[in-house]
């Protein structure tokens, strides 16, 4: 068996990097492009992967990646009925990164285990990167990026599409508007459950799957049923359970809307710890201390049907202000005022339309268009908050965080992971 290295010795290095990463606004590096369309390679076809596929096919998806036969067979058939030319195909995402040397971009669907290593090694290359959200599976491995993304400042994009809608415009005008004032809390309430991971007996590899290569940089395991090709979340050793899947999406509105930055405290509960599988419900609770005329904000994420007293059933946002409440979702806000005859209007847009997730980043790297809203800088320390949840969850106690130094008073052991070697190509 290949032999391991510890990824948490990165948490340090690279650590001041990380941080001013995160606070400075992005200069995206734009590449010079020949042609008409930009060529590009897809590494993970199937799921997600069929879904960033679909976003970019305007352009020359010349190469696909995937450890899958039939997912990369599915991504062949995807690229030819959209009229593309036959694309070159890998199983090895290694040998496709140093191997082809005019590529002008890469789009990375692949499980949380393998954002970081195959996104690290683009970014060296100073190829641009689509990463599917999160970002990375560990908070180690959030802030390397981030890291890299500031030495490497190419055009970078997380895949939080519901960021480019307009209703999630229109909600953060709203609150920078002060129509609620001041905002001293935000529940999040999402009522999917990804739990309960447990790796059964040994079986044969199903034909076709190469198993070792899904794997990737974490440690060998034999194959079991019940991990590929969804289930793989409800594992620590491959994501985050819910809320490394959904926190990007919903948790991304309080970011963007009251500029949070990085938490200072975060606490979480739930049943139990189990040391293979993820929670079927979880809390979590992030403090952010923000300006001294704003104050702290406390954020709570609740998950697997619990949700906070008197807030309404389903997938929501409720922010709560001094002057009222704002409650919204993917594509709806509600306003309701403490005093009921203060009437409200929506302020006037400050943010123009979207032209879409994928061509905001496809624009940035032909030059046409400014730095993509979820480049890595904003989402890397997006996806590290959301990572500290599951830190102080299997911690068992509220964590202290400290961004500057990337470090922690407790649940040391939970900011990075075991990782073969191998993988740092």
């Amino acid at each position: 068996m290949a032999s391991l290295r510890l990824s948490r010795r990165r948490v340090l290095r690279g650590a001041a990097a990380a941080s001013a990463s995160l606070a400075a606004a992005p200069f995206v590096r734009a590449r010079p492009i020949q042609e008409s369309k930009l060529k590009l390679a897809a590494i993970g076809t199937g799921n997600r992967g069929s879904a960033n596929l679909a976003g970019v096919l305007g352009e020359d998806v010349a190469l696909l990646c995937d450890v899958d036969e039939g997912m990369l067979a599915r991504g062949i058939r995807q690229v030819s009925e959209a009229g593309g030319a036959k694309a070159k195909t890998y199983v090895d995402w290694r040998e496709l990164l140093s191997g082809e040397k005019d590529l002008d971009g890469v789009v990375v669907s692949t499980p949380d285990h393998t954002h970081a290593a195959i996104t690290r090694a683009a970014l060296r290359r100073d190829l641009p990167v689509y990463c599917e959200k999160p970002l990375a599976r560990t908070v180690a491995e959030a802030r390397e990026l981030a890291a890299l993304a500031l030495e490497h400042p190419v055009p970078t994009q997380m895949g939080i599409q519901i960021h480019s809608g307009d209703n999630y415009r229109r909600v953060v005008e709203a609150l920078r508007a002060g129509v609620i004032g001041e905002v001293s809390k935000v529940e999040i309430i999402c009522s999917k459950s990804w739990s309960g991971g447990s790796f059964g007996e040994a079986a044969e590899v199903p034909k076709g799957l190469s198993w070792d290569l899904w794997l990737g940089p974490t440690p060998s395991r034999p194959y079991t049923s019940g991990v590929h090709p969804a289930d793989w979340r409800r594992f620590w050793a491959f994501g985050n359970g819910t809320l490394g899947d959904m926190a990007s999406h919903w948790l991304d509105l309080a970011h963007w809307a009251l500029d949070l930055g990085a938490p200072t405290t975060i606490s979480s509960t739930g049943p139990e710890p189990d040391e293979v599988g993820t929670p079927i419900q979880q809390t979590v609770v992030w403090t952010h201390e923000t300006t001294p005329q704003r104050g702290e904000v406390r954020v709570e994420w609740w998950d697997g049907g619990a949700k906070p007293p008197g807030a309404p059933l389903g997938n929501c946002h409720v922010f709560h202000g001094s002057k009222g409440k704002l409650f919204s979702t993917y594509g709806s806000m509600n306003v309701v005022l403490d005093d009921k005859d203060d009437g409200w209007a929506s302020p006037t847009p400050t943010f123009e339309k979207s032209p879409g997730h994928y061509a905001e980043w496809l624009n940035a790297i032909k030059g046409e268009g400014p730095a993509a809203l979820c480049e890595f800088g904003y989402s890397a320390q997006l996806t590290e908050a959301i990572l500290l949840g599951s830190v102080a969850y299997r911690a068992k106690s509220e964590i202290q965080w400290d961004s500057a130094k990337g470090t922690s008073d407790k649940g040391q052991e939970f900011l990075a992971a075991e990782e073969r070697e191998g993988w740092d190509v």
